[in-house]
Order: C-alpha cells, then structure tokens, then sequence
C-alpha cells in the first residue's frame, strides 16, 4: 500500500512461520529492545498500513520505517539483525553474547541488587571491556533505575479529561487554580558556615546539619497567569485548609467562578470543608487521580521553589524561612510565568496505554 508519497512501497506479507518468530521477539525477555521494535515495525507494516502510518503509530522516523521494511523484504527475519561491520574478525561469538544478555535481563548476582561490569565477567568469563561493549549494543544499563508509579483511580481516564479538559479549554468567566500543600518544609541550619564559592571552587557545605523545626505552605497557581496565591501555617490540618480557601475567596473577584484542581487528600474532602463549599457555590473541586500528582501543575511551582530557595537555604529558624518565601512569591508574583500544558487527553491516555503494553510484553 502507497502513502500517496514516493515510489509505491514493496508488498509485505508473512508466513505463520515469520509472523510467530517477530511475535516472540515482540515479547521474549531477552529480546533487545532495538530488535523488539524492527520486529514490531515490520508486523505493523504487514497489516497494510503505510510507512506514515506506521510511523506515527509507532513514534520512530519514518526513514526507520523505510528501512526495516525493505531489509524485511530483501532478507526475511534475518534482514532485521545487524549487519557485520568490516575490521578484524569477531572474537565473542553469539553464544556469548546471548549469555550476557541473558544473565544482565534475568538473573542477578549473588551479593548485589544489580550486574557490574566486573561482576558480569567473573561470572562469564569474558573481560570487562566485552560485557561493556554488550551492555551498549544493546542499550543495557544495569545500574540506573527509574520509578513509576500508575495510578489505580477506577476513575483515572474522566478525571485526567476533566482535568485537561480545564487547561486546555477553560471556562468563560472562571478561574482556574491548581491548589496543593508543599508540607514539612524544614528549616536547617548547617553544622559549620557555608564556604561561598570562590574561581574553581564550588559552594561548599557540611553534610550534616541542625533542625529548626517545619513549616507547611498553601498556594494556589493560577493557570492563565502563573500567579501564585499562597499561605503559610504550621500545621495542615482541616482548619488550615478552610483559612486558604477564605483567602482564595477574597482575592479572586466576586463575579468569577473559581475552579479549583487538587488531589485527594483527606484533609480536602473533610465535612467542614464540604459544608464550605455548599455555602459558596461558585467554587468547583475537580480532584486528580490517586497517584497521579503530575497531573497538577502546581507540582512544577513547589519543584521551583524547592530548587531556587529551600534546598540549599539555611534557616536558623522557622520564622526565618517563612521570612523568606514570603519574599520569593512576592518576587515570583512581580513576573509571573505561566506553565504551558500542551497534552491533550487522547495523547496522555494513549502513551499510558503504549507504557503499559511495554510493561506487559517485558514479563513475557
């Protein structure tokens, strides 16, 4: 099938055989991930679809299309494996290689959560600079980790509409706020002063230090502008909550409806808070899904603030700190700059639904 673009594209179609050996390669363990998406690509193109289309579906270049389709039709399944580099003659053969690979993705060493380049040789026996030479062919790291987290909300996909939905498309006459607690704030006091940096030297401080208590701050980013609305109180409780949303309410014009994204925590959802809201009608609550703090893109203002203000400030007291980000958001609030959220719905709710197939097909 053509694209309507460039020469008419090769006809793709596989056999059982072919089409059994590129699904396990979709799913085996071992499989590198490179290999596992020519595999993908070219079942992908076997269903008739365009190089375009396989291409956007996919998320690789479409010269990437291009290529593993005619190596597919020019060589079959072994069209899809690296090609010999000239230079002098291998001394790893593949059985090797596949033995690293194998130990790296399914087994671990004894004493330790993860493989070593010096590990992995020991247990091989093959040098260092071979296990390395594997690890970056195919694109193993045994010695990062990442986190994730997906969120279990029964209401996950409405929620992250009804939260887009508000960036993207927020209503006439209404203000949109994303509210949070940046909580437990503490204000430290390093052991020793701080040695200020000096040419080729950087700030150095002591590694440990004293603790002056905590403090917790309210705000509420204003999506439109990037305006802060912030509160500081010691405590976060109901009581704390209800003082914000007052304040909320007296800065935000009386003839606007105020629309306010947060997540669920309990403190948010209490009766007295519920009562509140009935007797002020024009605010609305539209909640993120559990597990979903990225949604809120107050998150990015408290990571701000956290990196150009609490992380490395020295505090010898509570009111000292409060001191200071009182300032910061008068300073923020002076030029404020506005988040831009530019994900539709669709597109989040299908990178989650791509991630979680990556997830299912690794278990395999």
């Amino acid at each position: 099938m053509g694209d309507g673009r460039g020469p008419k594209l090769a006809l793709l179609e596989l056999t059982d055989v072919e089409r059994e050996a590129l699904e396990a390669l979709t799913r085996r363990r071992t499989t590198a991930q490179a290999l596992a998406m020519r595999a993908r690509i070219v079942l992908t193109c076997a269903e008739g679809m365009s190089n375009s289309e396989v291409s956007r579906l996919l998320g690789v270049s479409l010269p990437t299309v291009g290529t593993w389709r005619a190596r597919f039709v020019a060589d079959r399944l072994d069209g899809l494996f690296d090609e010999p580099r000239p230079g002098r003659p291998r001394t790893v053969s593949d059985a090797d290689v596949e033995r690293i690979v194998v130990a790296t993705l399914e087994s671990k060493p004894r004493n330790a959560t993860h493989w070593s380049s010096r590990s992995m040789a020991a247990a091989t026996g093959l040098s260092q600079s071979t296990v390395s030479r594997v690890w970056r062919t195919f694109g193993l790291q045994p010695w990062r980790a990442e986190t994730f987290k997906l969120s279990t909300d029964p209401l996950f996909v409405e929620k992250v509409r009804d939260v887009v939905g508000l960036y993207l498309d927020p209503p006439e006459r209404a203000l949109v706020l994303c509210v949070d607690e940046k909580s437990q704030i503490q204000a430290l006091d390093r052991s020793q002063p701080v040695l200020p940096m000096q040419p080729g030297v950087p700030e150095r401080r002591t590694h440990d230090y004293l603790r002056a208590g905590v403090t917790s701050l309210f705000a509420a980013l204003d999506v439109a502008s990037g305006k802060v609305i912030g509160s500081i109180h010691r405590r976060h409780r109901q009581q704390e909550f209800l003082r914000f949303l007052r304040r909320i309410d007296a800065a935000v014009p009386q003839d606007l409806d105020v629309h306010l994204i947060l997540d669920n925590y309990a403190t948010h959802k209490t009766p007295a808070v519920k009562r509140w809201l009935l007797r002020n009608r024009r605010f609305h609550l539209h909640f993120t899904p559990t597990g979903a703090s990225w949604l809120n893109l107050v998150e990015r203002f408290f990571a701000e603030i956290t990196d150009k203000l609490i992380r490395r400030g020295v505090h010898r007291s509570v009111t000292a700190l409060e001191k200071d980000i009182r300032a910061w958001l008068d300073m923020w609030n002076e030029q404020p700059r506005p988040y831009v959220w530019t994900k539709t719905a669709d597109e989040i709710l299908a990178s989650l639904a791509a991630y979680c197939k990556r997830i299912k097909d690794s278990a395999h």
